[in-house]
């Protein structure tokens, strides 16, 4: 049966939350998706620019398919059958919220989001981690750090 109204965010919170816990007691696993795309990256390197791996920074992230990456994936598969199960899928360029506050065409506003995502990636490895590892990983274990990167997020 499909719901006719998005999900509430209390309880997708609170179901996010189980899942951390389960995530944890069952793999020692703490969620975090920003080392997923620095994998995919080394990827598209080892096809275009194999000399490239040798980078220190790629030997920490090897181009391969780890659960982090599946991770990522299971996000994406997740929110698409959440969106149909709730009645609110469509195939849109940009957000309604976008083309109302942000009156320029939908190909600057495509720029605008992919330069705003690749700062948010740069932002998310420099502070050791993106919002859903410090969000919710970080602040569940009580770190320090991670309430400071998650203030500076908001």
């Amino acid at each position: 049966m499909l719901r006719k109204y998005p999900w509430s965010p209390y309880l997708a919170g609170i179901a996010a939350g189980v899942l951390l816990a389960l995530s944890v007691l069952v793999s020692g696993k703490y969620f975090g998706t920003s080392a997923a795309f620095v994998r995919l990256t080394a990827m598209i390197l080892k096809v275009v620019n194999p000399d490239q791996l040798d980078k220190i920074y790629f030997l920490k992230h090897p181009p391969e398919v780890d659960w982090k990456f599946m991770f990522v994936f299971g996000m994406f598969a997740g929110a698409l059958v959440s969106a149909l199960m709730s009645g609110v899928f469509e195939i849109r360029i940009s957000p309604p919220l976008w083309e109302e506050r942000l009156s320029l065409g939908n190909t600057a506003r495509m720029v605008v989001a992919f330069v705003g995502g690749i700062l948010v990636m740069v932002g998310a490895r420099l502070a050791g981690g993106c919002p859903s590892g410090h969000g919710l990983s970080g602040i569940s274990t009580l770190s320090a750090g991670s309430f400071l990167t998650m203030a500076g997020f908001m």
